[in-house]
């Protein structure tokens, strides 16, 4: 057996409310990259199902920057350190630095790919500039008196540079090394953008008070105030056009307006959302206009991480791209199109997408959904899925319809986890006990007293439930009456699944070991899947029931033989921060999801 990586589905930029998040294109307008938790993502523009991590970060990652070589990526974090890695190649890190005491903000590269500005909330400084490839200091960016949100530095000759922070002041710099020449005070709230435009001739500066202002890029004089009342909310996000003769902006009013620079009028707007409603998910955070590109392509991003495509030829998006921010916590595979594969995943801030295994896209679903952290996703037969969360309710799912159908059914309690079998009953462990469900109505009830539920399994015949003093009860699936105990395995079970034809449970534990129990006996088949150094998340079994897969905190993937228990394959470090589920979508390919809330296919051959 082997398995290796096939695709990986990167997760929507990590947003916060009321701030600016930086997106940044390559030289060539191919790639875009951006920050989502403690990785940094590269994007294909123009197939978004491909595309590159960076795990290098400790901490949680806020920007990532291409060189004007295209060769590097400097990217900053939380904790104030600024890592430059190789972007064509294999990733490596050339250079980790530690600027500030505080968050990076943003960062800015020289034309010579050579220098770097960081900048960011520190506690004795506020930015540094540095060497890319040793860290050195080459200039000192000081004249503010609270925290830098952007910089931007001319790629022409003379070198200058420009920052704009929450004390409502905009700093001008000569280089290098990098020293301050001037202090200009025309914004009356914070500062959020600025951007030197492609041929150095001027700089343009946003912020809170919906203002736009416009200097000379050699001398930093400011030159004129543009589109006064325009814009109704803060603007977020600036970015010049490769001709620097418009500039495109983004605001939390909904709208990404396009402005001729020279004649200081906006020639072309977008509002996004319903029309006359205010939506603050549609607050547009970010944009990016990629240099490189002969279509004019305009990539702008709201609230909940929607990258938008957008086209001066058109009034309405060409395309959005949308997926998960947070943590994925759940992932099942639907049966509705056998030809065409889609699996369903859910994060912990309640959000469920649709994927298309073929193309990797993804969609929101319709209908009231979820609220909270999403504890667990279950196929059913005929295209149905169910869905708890720790909203204390039970969702039923159409996969062919993208939709939520019915209304939420309470389980009385926080779930565990949920299990369905080819009737279309949904069994559902909470921490008080065991409900069954079917076509919204509850079916049977089973409190369990002085013990708490940990996982769940079901089939027609059979549901295993565990539970956290280590011990394993198996019910019967109609009426929840108590069939066989068997024997402890000495450790909590985290998770169960029964093989396709009910010849084998599954049980994961909390120790990394994976125990496999024959249904006939209920003794142990199979104990030597026992890889995994920290608590089993997940198992899925393929059609066959001849393999499984499971996934762990350990941040691993492994595949296991039934005929061959000392037999396995695996992938270590799957996901940052641990893989939450696995599934398998088809006989050759597994999907994994994860805490850095990325979608992962690996394709699995030699299976026998």
């Amino acid at each position: 057996m082997s398995i290796k990586s096939d695709s990986t589905w990167a997760p929507s930029p990590s947003t916060t409310r009321g701030q600016p998040t930086p997106l940044s294109a390559d030289p060539r307008g191919e790639r875009l990259a951006y920050a989502n938790n403690k990785s940094i993502f590269l994007r294909s523009i123009d197939n978004p199902s491909i595309s590159t991590q960076y795990s290098g970060h400790t901490a949680a990652t806020t920007v990532a920057r291409f060189s004007p070589s295209g060769y590097y990526v400097a990217s900053g974090d939380v904790s104030g350190t600024v890592r430059v890695w190789d972007c064509v190649g294999d990733g490596a890190t050339k250079g980790d630095y530690h600027i500030i005491s505080g968050k990076i903000n943003d960062l800015a590269w020289d034309a010579d790919s050579a220098r770097i500005i960081a900048v960011g909330n520190g506690k004795e400084k506020y930015g540094h500039c540095i060497t890319a490839d040793s860290g050195n200091s080459v200039g000192e960016i000081s004249g503010h008196s609270s925290q830098i949100n952007t910089v931007s530095i001319r790629q022409q000759r003379p070198l200058r540079a420009m920052t704009g922070g929450d004390d409502t002041s905009l700093v001008f710099y000569h280089g290098v090394p990098f020293k301050f020449n001037t202090s200009l005070r025309k914004h009356q709230r914070f500062v959020y953008g600025v951007a030197f435009s492609p041929d150095g001739s001027s700089i343009v500066s946003v912020g809170a008070d919906k203002q736009i202002f416009l200097y000379d890029g050699k001398t930093g004089e400011a030159k004129t105030e543009i589109g006064a009342g325009e814009h109704k909310g803060s603007i977020f996000g600036v970015s010049w056009a490769k001709d620097s003769k418009k500039f495109v902006t983004s605001s939390a009013d909904q709208t990404v307006k396009i402005w001729d620079a020279e004649a200081g009028k906006a020639i072309q707007t977008w509002r996004m959302g319903d029309e006359g409603k205010v939506s603050i998910s549609d607050h547009q955070v970010g944009v990016v206009w990629p240099t490189g590109r002969s279509d004019g392509l305009i990539i702008s991003l709201n609230l909940d991480g929607d990258l938008i495509y957008l086209s001066e030829a058109s009034q309405s998006p060409r395309r959005i791209i949308r997926g998960h921010q947070k943590n994925i916590t759940a992932v099942a595979a639907s049966d509705s199109k056998p030809s065409e594969p889609t699996i369903f995943t859910g994060s912990s801030d309640g959000r469920i997408c649709r994927w298309d295994v073929p193309t990797g896209t993804a969609e929101y679903l319709d209908g009231e959904g979820h609220t909270n952290y999403i504890s667990a996703i279950a196929a059913a037969p005929k295209g149905r899925l169910y869905s708890v969360a720790w909203d204390d309710s039970l969702r039923s799912i159409d996969a062919s319809a993208t939709v939520f159908t019915g209304s939420a059914c309470s389980t009385d309690g926080q779930p565990k986890g949920v299990a369905t079998n080819s009737n279309g009953l949904a069994a559902v462990a909470t921490h008080k006990g065991v409900q069954t469900f079917k076509d919204g109505e509850r079916q049977q009830e089973l409190p369990l007293k002085n013990i708490s539920p940990t996982a769940i399994a079901a089939n027609d015949d059979n549901t295993a439930v565990a539970s956290d003093d280590g011990s394993l009860l198996i019910l019967s699936t109609s009426s929840l009456e108590t069939k066989h105990k068997p024997e402890s395995l000495g450790s909590t079970i985290t998770t169960l699944s029964f093989s396709p034809n009910g010849e084998y449970l599954a049980a994961g534990c909390s120790n990394g070991k994976i125990s496999v129990f024959n249904s006939s006996t209920w003794e142990v088949a199979i104990s030597r899947w026992s890889s995994h150094t920290a608590r089993v998340t997940s198992i899925s079994w393929n059609e066959e029931g001849t393999h499984a897969v499971s996934g762990g905190l350990d941040t691993n993937v492994f595949v296991w033989s039934v005929k061959k228990p000392g037999v396995r394959v695996g992938k270590t470090n799957a996901h940052k921060d641990g893989v939450n589920g696995v599934v398998w979508v088809d006989r050759g390919r597994v999907v994994s999801v994860g805490g850095d809330a990325a979608v992962k296919v690996w394709k699995v051959e030699g299976l026998s």
